[in-house]
């Protein structure tokens, strides 16, 4: 031990005090064998020394540490007899006599006693127990000196490794961020093992390359500690890696290497996982004889060990590679044993993993024999397991604080909901096959409050080892509010959306029964975890929808694409379809090779007109007709020719899946003679249905409430084109509608809504409306507030990537300053408006924090007409601009679902004289739509216009490249 100057402090004395230092050394070399001689060399002197308190507490503390160098070396046996010894001897002189230092010691072993305890107990699949331990370390962590935190750090990184055993990786990651936010760089040994957590948890989430950078930063930090052991242990977490991202070569030489590495070290745990790991890989290979040698090899060491968990998931394996030799008995008998394992420590998520397991089996097994008439029972059997297990494991990434770490989690768990589908439909269960799409539809609910429950119990709650995600440590501001200081302040502008389970979709209001109620029992019953929220909603609101016909059209996502339908306003009927994942892979391949690229710039607007299928005629038709051919059952569309027959032109409602949110179902040929899904009908896109608000967000109430009463009253908020800091007017986030009052169109769209006096903000000259410099999220707040009862925002939108899953970084670009506060890094000196922004408002920002739908309560309709403003729905989880409007209030938002070309694009790209300008078209007939009582059917009206114009001449201008990208999205 070192005093804060690194010199030697003197705790025993000779030879005990450098024989403590030489061991410790020899522990970090991962020479474990020498560590032990020294410490059995110094447990022996102290024993022969006369009893007392002190010889009793150096024996404690020599156990001690030999237990930290067992469990380093899985030698859980021997770690968990010296742990107990050290507590023992602990416990017997807690009441004697000692000074301030003599018991700040004391308390010191006495918390690593109790880490370690949870270790053991952890690692032998005991994890209540574990669980205790921890908190009666964080009942005696208060009376412990820790300036620095260490202890507080070490006690939080078992909580996170307990999280992770148990498989709650959302739970487990968000504690680990947190902990290594919050852990001072003194505490050198807990911060690379935090860096190891996370990677680890990483890697088991998909999420690949950010675990190589957790890798690589605990690399560096235990190479500048000299700890060599960790290092190596390192191998065995890049090798799962490289496993798991099917770099098998790699993974096989990497995990040779680090078995190599343990047998010399007699890490026999590690050694044992690396087993595990080399069966799974000679089982890939198709080395049957391999893969069971090593896996045997690995269950008896685990056993050895008394590693239960271990044991069972090689028993897992096992039963797999069972399976694959024909040996049924073998595989039910491991997989039962494994399951037990599981249920009996409550790891909720390898129990359906193990379910998923059988239930593949059954599928696989139904497609090789005939089962004759048990064949249904068989399906049953199947679906009894899949579905409640699919549920479970889509429910996990509710625990994940960012929707990119849910979006990788959703990858993993959407395979088990793809078997549940084709389960159904091997039982050819069209209800089952409609209640599927109904609850996959619903989406997730945005979670204000707190996050979902983890691994905590009360002792922790009194006494928190670490700040809970909840908690804020706060500064004081310059206003006197209360804002978030040091650490807290940097970590807001990343803070993630937390998202709650959708709500019970109800499919009658007779019955009073909810999509796949027996299977939500199941699941909630068999893993404890909440699938669905209480609260409940009709999965289609139909009590406003009885002046037209209506039909509702749903799509999930599920290896192929599957569509309900449901019609109302007159009409009745309903029906379900299936679009082969090829074809429906093919078609959108094509149109998403007839759009701009959201990060192409320039040359993807090029490409999109000099190539692109929507500004040919001929190319266009093709494309419509591949579309159509992919995505839309001719059923459906006899119908709505019958029910436009009989009851005048419906409405179709879409609520597209994912993959096909770009898709222009205006345009969808729907049958030979080139009849578009527009010629017979008016389209609206549809949120999911979590977003179904019971109320409207409060409002801050008018400074003159006698000034406006009727629901219909209000300005116009008008954002046109405004002045982006930092940006001039020909560069990226320059004009998008050319210099002011350049415009005849746009100047006369304003001076109408001025001479009504509905206009906000209302400038001197029509020309003032454009490219101001005022416009910015404090004054959009105030005239929203004050009650507006629309908003027309045209200018840049920046779409966030697909991939990266947060759908709520999309932004607006108003004229706000990098000094602004907000939730997005600023670009230059501009700071943009983010769709976290509007959600979340200033509840990470400040203690006196309102959301979003307080400080910017959407009118009742919404334009936002920018590149890819309405690409909520190309993400797993919808909280983009256009959603976040309609959480805030909006009725209806008519959005863009591809990056937009400007009218100086047509004139540049494709010849159009600048006399004609198709942007401004389009802003005009979006305002007009937004002013009539029906504005969905207004819109249709000059969607078809276009098309009639475009299938008439062909010309550029009238092309759907531009008008085809509008949609009017409600719930």
């Amino acid at each position: 031990m070192t005093d804060a100057t690194d010199a030697p402090v003197q705790l025993y004395g000779e030879p005990f005090d450098s024989g403590f230092a030489a061991a410790h050394q020899r522990h970090l070399a991962a020479d474990f064998e020498a560590a032990y001689a020294v410490y059995d060399e110094l447990l022996a002197l102290a024993e022969s020394l006369e009893d007392s308190p002190d010889v009793r507490f150096l024996r404690a503390h020599l156990l001690a540490d030999l237990t930290s160098v067992l469990l380093t070396a899985s030698d859980l046996p021997r770690a968990e007899d010296t742990n107990e010894r050290s507590r023992a001897l602990l416990d017997s002189v807690a009441a004697a006599p000692m000074g301030p230092r003599g018991r700040q010691l004391w308390l010191e072993i006495l918390l690593r006693t109790l880490i370690a305890s949870s270790a053991v107990l952890s690692a032998t699949g005991r994890l209540d127990e574990a669980l205790a331990c921890l908190d009666e370390a964080a009942a005696a962590l208060p009376g412990f000196d820790d300036p620095d935190g260490l202890r507080a750090a070490e006690l939080g990184l078992n909580r996170v490794l307990l999280l992770m055993t148990r498989g709650e990786w959302g739970s487990a990651e968000e504690q680990a961020a947190l902990l290594l936010s919050t852990t001072p760089e003194t505490a050198a040994e807990t911060v690379p093992r935090l860096l190891t957590a996370l990677g680890a948890i990483c890697t088991a989430t998909g999420r690949y390359d950010p675990a190589e950078d957790y890798f690589a930063q605990a690399e560096d930090r235990f190479r500048a500690l000299g700890d060599t052991g960790e290092q190596q242990t390192l191998l065995g977490h890049r090798a799962f890696l490289a496993m798991e991202r099917g770099e098998l070569d790699l993974a096989e030489r990497l995990f040779a290497e680090a078995s190599a590495v343990f047998e010399r070290q007699r890490q026999f745990g590690d050694l044992a996982a690396c087993e595990q790991a080399r069966s799974h890989l000679a089982g890939l290979r198709g080395d049957s004889a391999g893969a069971q040698g090593l896996m045997e090899a690995s269950l008896e060491r685990f056993a050895r060990l008394g590693a239960s968990v271990a044991a069972a998931d090689t028993m897992l394996m096992g039963a797999q590679h069972a399976y694959e030799r024909g040996d049924i008995e073998e595989m039910q008998r491991l997989a039962q044993e494994a399951r037990d394992v599981y249920q009996a420590r409550q790891i909720h998520e390898r129990c359906a993993q193990v379910d998923l397991m059988l239930a593949r089996t059954l599928e696989d097994n139904l497609e090789r024999t005939d089962h004759g008439g048990h064949e249904r029972a068989s399906v049953d059997t199947a679906l009894s397991l899949a579905l409640p297990a699919a549920l479970a494991l889509a429910a996990a990434r509710h625990d994940f604080v960012t929707a990119h770490a849910r979006s990788q989690w959703l990858e993993l768990a959407d395979e088990a909901m793809r078997l549940a589908f084709r389960l159904a439909v091997c039982r050819q269960d069209q209800g089952l096959l409609f209640e599927l799409v109904e609850h996959r539809a619903a989406g997730a609910a945005l979670a204000l409050g707190g996050a979902p429950g983890s691994v905590a119990s009360a002792t922790a709650d009194r006494v928190p080892v670490f700040p809970d995600p909840a908690m804020k440590a706060y500064g004081e501001g310059g206003d006197g509010a209360m804002t978030l200081g040091g650490v807290a302040a940097e970590a807001a502008a990343s803070v993630g959306l937390r998202v709650a389970p959708p709500p019970k979709v109800r499919m009658s209001a007779e019955s009073g029964r909810v999509a796949l109620q027996e299977y939500i029992a199941a699941a909630e019953f068999r893993y404890g975890r909440r699938i669905v929220d209480a609260e409940e909603v009709p999965f289609w609101n139909t009590d406003e929808l009885t002046a037209r016909p209506v039909v509702q059209v749903r799509l999930a996502d599920a290896g192929d694409l599957f569509m309900t339908w449901t019609w109302a306003g007159g009409a009745r009927g309903f029906g379900t379809g299936r679009g082969p994942a090829a074809e429906v892979d093919g078609a959108v391949a094509e149109l998403a090779a007839a759009l701009p690229g959201a990060g192409e710039g320039a040359t993807g607007m090029r490409r999109a007109f000099e190539s692109g299928a929507l500004a040919a005629p001929g190319a266009e038709r093709r494309l419509a007709r591949t579309l159509g051919e992919a995505l839309w059952p001719e059923g459906l569309t006899a119908q709505i020719r019958q029910v436009s027959a009989r009851a005048g032109r419906p409405l179709v409602r879409v609520q597209p899946s994912p993959r096909v949110a770009q898709v222009p179902w205006e345009l969808l040929a729907v049958d030979d003679t080139d009849a578009r899904l527009l010629d017979l009908a008016d389209v609206v896109t549809t949120a999911p249905t979590s977003l179904r608000r019971q109320s409207p967000p409060e409002r801050t109430a008018p400074a003159d409430p006698s000034a406006r009463t009727a629901p219909g009253d209000g300005p116009v908020v008008l954002v046109l084109d405004p002045r982006v800091p930092g940006f001039r007017a020909d560069s990226t986030l320059g004009s998008v509608l050319g210099p002011p009052g350049s415009d005849p169109d746009l100047l006369s769209l304003v001076r109408s809504h001025l001479d009504a006096g509905t206009a906000e903000p209302a400038p001197a000259t029509p020309a003032e409306a454009f490219r101001r410099t005022d416009l910015d999220r404090d004054w959009l707040s105030g005239v929203l507030r004050e009650g507006a009862r629309r908003l027309l925002y045209v200018g840049h939108v920046s779409g966030a990537p697909v991939e990266g899953g947060q759908s709520e970084d999309g932004s607006l670009h108003l004229s706000c300053g990098q000094e602004t506060a907000g939730l997005t890094e600023p670009v230059r000196t501009h700071r943009p408006l983010s769709a976290k922004d509007l959600l979340l408002g200033t509840l990470p920002l400040r203690g006196d924090g309102e959301p979003g739908a307080r400080i910017w309560p959407a009118p009742p309709r919404v334009a936002l007409i920018g590149c890819e403003s309405g690409g909520d729905l190309r993400f797993a989880e919808s909280f983009g601009l256009a959603t976040a409007m309609l959480h805030n209030g909006a009725e209806l938002v008519t959005a863009t679902r591809w990056v937009l070309p400007t009218s100086f694009a047509f004139h540049r790209l494709a010849g159009v004289p600048e006399s004609v300008r198709p942007l401004s078209e389009a802003v005009l007939a979006v305002d007009a739509a937004h002013e009539d009582p029906d504005p969905v059917a207004r819109l249709g009206r000059w969607q078809r216009e276009r098309l009639d114009l475009w299938r008439a001449g062909g010309r550029i201008e009238h092309a759907p490249l531009l008008w085809a990208a509008l949609t009017s999205i409600v719930v």
